[in-house]
């Protein structure tokens, strides 16, 4: 029998916002009505650390009436195919509970806090809520485990090993507009296959060929579960 191709699928906004999650990238630059800077910088967290938390509770009771979408199931199904690897810029746990074996957060994960002094201590949350008070096992306030702008993206250099070894690599529902995610691209080898799914096309100069499919994230991966199988 021969070895899974490795599918390496590159997700965004676009695939979670189908599930009812809404993003910042199509309202100038706001996230639930709040300037991004605010609620998603080391300075916005300097400023008003009651603000932050309680923006991420929220959105944590958001994402419990949430559900995977179709794009979610399909790409968790084609692991029976592919070795499929994920790689989210999203903060949610949809791929998860779709069934994706292998996801990588490059942003972080709502449903973690880290210690604000170290960030290497990260716990699970079996709750909807941070509170003031809530402390590490080194004494520290409890933050929410989110890479914010301006912060190092801890899972990168895993992600660039993963883009390097795709066979096919798959942009899902993000505009390439943030880096250093959007530099993965970069990263896949000159013989591996390209797909771009998105209704509106990156504005990004590829320098390659790549596949584009002006779908929605669940209509563009059903047409993209066709093409690859086709290949099997």
């Amino acid at each position: 029998m021969s070895k899974k191709k490795h599918l390496v699928v590159l997700s965004g906004a676009g695939i979670s916002a189908e599930s009812g999650i809404k993003t910042f990238r199509d309202s100038g630059g706001l996230w639930e009505g709040h300037d991004v800077m605010e609620v998603a910088s080391p300075e916005g967290w300097r400023n008003n650390q009651e603000l932050v938390q309680d923006f991420y509770n929220q959105r944590r009771k958001q994402l419990l009436t949430c559900e995977p979408n179709q794009a979610h199931y399909i790409l968790a199904d084609l692991e029976k195919d592919f070795e499929v690897s994920i790689i989210t810029q999203n903060v949610d746990d949809l791929h998860e509970r779709a069934g994706s074996s292998h996801v990588i957060h490059l942003h972080g994960e709502l449903k973690k806090s880290q210690s604000t002094l170290d960030p290497t201590l990260v716990y699970d949350l079996d709750h909807w809520e941070i509170k003031k008070g809530d402390k590490c096992e080194k004494g520290s306030q409890l933050r929410p485990h989110i890479v914010w702008f301006g912060e190092q993206v801890p899972k990168m250099e895993e992600a660039m090993e993963l883009a390097a070894s795709a066979d096919l690599f798959v942009v899902i529902g993000t505009s390439l507009q943030v880096y250093p995610a959007a530099g993965l691209v970069s990263y896949v080898a000159a013989g591996s296959k390209i797909y771009v799914i998105d209704p509106i096309m990156p504005e990004v100069n590829f320098r390659r060929k790549v596949i584009t499919i002006l779908e929605s994230a669940t209509n563009g991966v059903k047409t993209l579960e066709k093409m690859i199988k086709s290949e099997i």
